[in-house]
């Protein structure tokens, strides 16, 4: 009976379906261990063979737990809200919610033939009205919350009404941006509605606010930070601009302390820690007071130095500041707005890069110094942003290295305030060494204790404070797009209104055009029946709008990241209609014990989802702070894309190894998948492929063109993706699952290499015929001899080992030098067999099952328990002396280890080949350390 894995895989897969096998319960007196995958965004292209090594490396530890008998929760689901299916239905018409179904289901047959572990009862679409309804719900609270500094988390608006009818906001502490002066209780009753709304606005977590964004106008949608690289967007490579819009964004910066402070608590790579660190920024400095000479405004800004402050030779501004326009003299006033449109055609990305050209404008107004009362010129400049601290910064050009080359560009006065320091070429930057000088009562001072002094002194004037400022923004959460959640808000008077939990889910209306409308608002603007019935609670017709009792509603909807910053508690109660997670099944699983995905979502979605289980926990609805206690970038499989070499201005194509070392004809990317391991390009197939190559002409070096090589990352516009449909098809999903591990460190990148299958492949037909010979069951119930143990005991000892430290690729070499031995032994023991089959099953459980059953079993392997090592078998009771002559060992012998030195050497006189070497000599040493060396001194 040979190993036939395409009936063994095709049998297992239908038995863990029609039996559930992986159907998990919320009620166990198992310990739980809940693992997650980054659940996929459901693509038209499918999956490539590296999408999967999370998936297998977190496979492998969940079955891997079960045998160690633990209640797995392992679920899957989809982000299937995103902008490549609205992108093809603008090309197509076709619908989103079709495009995205018939990638589901190609997805759902790749994941299922290979035998994940999954539990299938528990999916979740991000796309779903029954899951949106709760994100939306989310939102809700988020517009229903303020955050209150003096209990460290966020209240309900309720209370703050409260407050703020019994005693005005004077005594009141929290997160906001409202910037209405002081009133009292009286007058906050006094005011209309309309003012309440509006101040309320401003306290709010989620808020609507004009802000400065990241427009694509290819796209039709603002973004992220993080959505976009390099000034462009990160989905198909389009300009990025600067334009204000009227956005709702959700109020994150008032969580940035506890997610700084939170990181401490979690144990997930201290790389992305940084990054997140870094992200949110923290300084501690002081906010200074300018006045602005003939205005009534003044100029905040936060420094982390303000013992430099008698350094200050001029002021800049981020040029998109509204204050601008309105400081600008006549004069300044057309170069002024020159320059802010230059800006607004570049990224802050770009602006922060370029530190080598200096651009900047005078607007002809002048600040007044809090300390001295000298005018200080003000200057705008791209190097100052909007978004970072006050979008203001108060020039030391003596002290700052930016400042010190837009000083002596513009060729203004620079004040040296450093004690005995050079600043003729370069600005001085170094903090711990500093002696202040030249300034007034700092002079003399170090950093630190002219930090305190001058912080005081601005307090005393009134012109300061010490704070702490941190570099994070409140999140961007509009997108002006059809395919995402719609935003449960609708305006009545121009003020936004939240529906309530009784009216969601509010569903995705149907459009006939998914781009913007003519007048530019967002898609949802060519809905037909899109406003709200206040009074009967229901969506009406637009026509029907008549601002009494019909209003109109929110035209946006929410970026791809609402859905997944809450996702994985669905998965614990995912059928519920009445709660988004049940009390039961919260408390249960509590959070995730382990998380698997990729970095680049460091300051995206892993950031977005701990800010969004903070601020739930703050209102008692989930029972932990962090959902994640342990969290695993793994590495990427990268491509090896191959190219052929086109000489210049023709189209003939030459072999690789044709090439001189002077050539420079031009790479041109191939399909690998029309490579063979011999790296040599199957002509006739590129002829087919595309249409230039039909008519080419090509140089064969001995009857074949040879291709390049380069490995990068795997992508299908790289034409060097690999598909594990075929994989499996050639090889087995067992194979793919064992490979994929092999290849290397579960965190690093590795480069994917068809040809190494074979070597996987191989081993699994050798552990079958342990089993079987052709048709004949081999297993006996010999006991096994000690060398079979120890070679067991120590595979068991290895691999549980790495498994618990996910070192999978060397738990693959264990397996491999385990069966070899076995298999040089000619073991068959069933006592041997049965342990070493449900080692191997949690990676590759396909062949695992099916000789399991043919040992006898008739239950499933997955819960058998694991095997444990017996440490008395690793015992060696035997050691291979090497026994050496003066220093050169001659041959080994192998004594017992309970032997003393006497006996030991007796053991060797005794062996004939002693006598031959000693030449009939009489030893004059020994050296003998037992368990390790003999050497003979004759």
């Amino acid at each position: 009976m040979g190993y036939d894995f395409k009936e063994i895989e095709n049998k297992w897969q239908a038995y863990w379906a029609d039996q559930q096998t992986f159907k998990v319960s919320n009620d166990s007196e198992k310990p739980k261990f809940y693992i997650l995958d980054m659940f996929p965004y459901p693509s038209g292209a499918g999956l490539h063979v590296g999408h999967p090594l999370g998936y297998i490396a977190s496979d492998i530890y969940a079955r891997f737990k079960r045998h160690k008998g633990f209640n797995v929760l392992h679920p899957q689901g989809y982000d299937s809200f995103g902008l490549p299916a609205e992108q093809y239905a603008i090309q197509t018409g076709q619908h989103p919610a079709k495009t995205t179904q018939d990638n589901i289901s190609r997805y759902r047959t790749q994941l299922d033939q290979m035998g994940f572990s999954f539990d299938w009862s528990r999916e979740v679409r991000t796309s779903s009205p029954d899951f949106y309804k709760w994100t939306q719900w989310i939102f809700l609270l988020l517009f229903d919350h303020y955050y209150c500094k003096d209990t460290d988390k966020a209240l309900s608006i309720t209370s703050l009404i409260n407050r703020f009818e019994k005693e005005g906001n004077i005594n009141i502490n929290a997160v906001s941006d409202v910037k209405t002066e002081s009133f009292s209780g009286d007058e906050w009753l006094a005011f209309d509605e309309l003012q309440k709304q509006e101040i309320l606005l401003g306290y709010r977590l989620t808020y609507l606010s004009d802000t400065e964004v990241n427009w694509c106008a290819d796209l039709g949608t603002v973004l992220a930070n993080d959505e976009i690289i390099n000034g462009v967007s990160e989905r198909g490579g389009y300009p990025v601009t600067k334009k204000k819009m009227k956005q709702w964004s959700m109020r994150i910066s008032a969580y940035s302390e506890r997610l700084l402070s939170g990181l401490e608590r979690i144990d997930w790579p201290e790389s992305l820690k940084e990054m997140q660190r870094n992200w949110i920024g923290k300084s501690i400095g002081a906010k200074v007071f300018f006045e602005i000479e003939g205005s009534d405004k003044k100029i905040e800004v936060f420094t982390t130095r303000p013992d430099t402050i008698f350094g200050v030779t001029f002021m800049t501004l981020a040029p998109e500041l509204d204050l601008v326009q309105e400081i600008v003299k006549p004069n300044q006033e057309e170069a002024v707005n020159s320059y802010i449109k230059e800006t607004q055609q570049r990224t802050q990305r770009e602006r922060m890069a370029d530190v080598k050209n200096i651009t900047g404008v005078f607007t002809g107004a002048y600040a007044q110094h809090p300390l001295t009362g000298d005018s200080i010129p003000i200057w705008i400049g791209d190097y100052v942003l909007a978004d970072y601290g006050t979008g203001a910064v108060m020039a030391v050009p003596c002290g700052d290295q930016r400042d010190y080359d837009f000083a002596k560009h513009f060729d203004i006065p620079i004040t040296n305030i450093f004690k005995d320091v050079s600043i003729a070429e370069d600005a001085y930057t170094d903090k711990v060494n500093t002696i202040i000088d030249h300034s007034d009562f700092l002079n003399g001072l170090s950093y630190k204790d002219a930090m305190v002094r001058v912080i005081d002194v601005l307090e005393e004037k009134g012109a300061g404070a010490g704070t702490i400022n941190y570099k994070l923004r409140d999140a961007v959460f509009s997108r002006q797009r059809y395919w995402g959640e719609p935003i449960p808000i609708y305006y009545k008077n121009g003020m936004p209104q939240p529906l309530t939990l009784e009216d969601l889910p509010l569903n995705l209306p149907d459009v006939e055009n998914y781009l913007p409308t003519p007048e530019g608002a967002p898609p949802l603007g060519n809905a037909v029946n899109w406003a709200w019935n206040e009074k009967e609670r229901k969506v009406e017709a637009n026509t029907a709008i008549d601002h009494r009792t019909i209003f109109p509603l929110e035209l946006n909807t929410m970026p791809g990241w609402a859905g997944s910053s809450w996702y994985f508690y669905r998965y614990m109660d995912a059928q519920n209609p009445d709660v988004f997670v049940g009390n039961e099944a919260k408390n249960y699983w509590q959070d995730v014990d382990l998380y698997l995905g990729g970095s680049e979502h460091a300051t995206g979605h892993l950031l977005y989802s701990r800010f969004w289980q903070k601020f739930l926990f703050d209102l008692d609805l989930l029972p932990v702070e962090e959902y994640a206690k342990k969290l695993i970038n793994q590495g990427m499989i990268l491509g090896t894309s191959a190219f052929i070499y086109r000489k210049p201005g023709t189209q003939t194509y030459v072999s690789k190894d044709l090439l001189g070392p002077e050539d420079t004809y031009e790479p041109i990317r191939v399909d690998v998948n029309l490579v063979n391991a011999s790296d040599e390009l199957d002509v006739e197939g590129l002829k087919k492929w595309q249409p230039q190559f039909a008519v080419a002409e090509f140089e064969f070096s001995l009857g074949v063109l040879k291709v390049g090589r380069e490995v990068e990352k795997m992508s299908k516009s790289k034409y060097n993706v690999v598909n594990p449909d075929e994989i499996c098809e050639q090889y087995g999903a067992d194979t793919l699952r064992m490979y994929e591990m092999f290849l290397g460190p579960l965190e690093q990148a590795k480069p994917w290499n068809t040809a190494g299958m074979s070597g996987v492949h191989n081993f699994l037909r050798k552990f079958w015929r342990l089993f079987y010979k052709e048709d004949t069951f081999l297993v006996t119930d010999s006991v096994p001899d000690k060398k079979e143990l120890k070679i067991l005991h120590e595979t068991i000892k290895k691999v549980t080992e790495d498994i618990e430290s996910f070192s999978f690729n060397t738990c693959v070499s264990s397996f491999m030098i385990c069966v070899n031995e076995l298999t040089s032994l000619d073991c068959h023991s069933v006592e041997v067999l049965k342990p070493l089959t449900i080692l191997l099953s949690p990676f590759a459980p396909h062949i695992s099952e099916e000789l399991w059953q043919k040992l006898g079993h008739t239950k499933s392997i997955v819960e058998v328990p694991f095997p444990e090592f017996n440490e008395s078998f690793l015992v060696e009771e035997a050691k291979n002396y090497p026994v050496s002559f003066n220093g050169k060992m001659r041959f080994t012998l192998s004594l017992s280890l309970t032997l003393d030195k006497e006996a030991i050497q007796k053991a060797v006189l005794d062996d004939l080949r002693t006598q031959e070497y000693l030449e009939g000599k009489a030893p004059k040493k020994w050296i003998i350390v037992p368990n390790k060396i003999i050497n003979i001194v004759f």
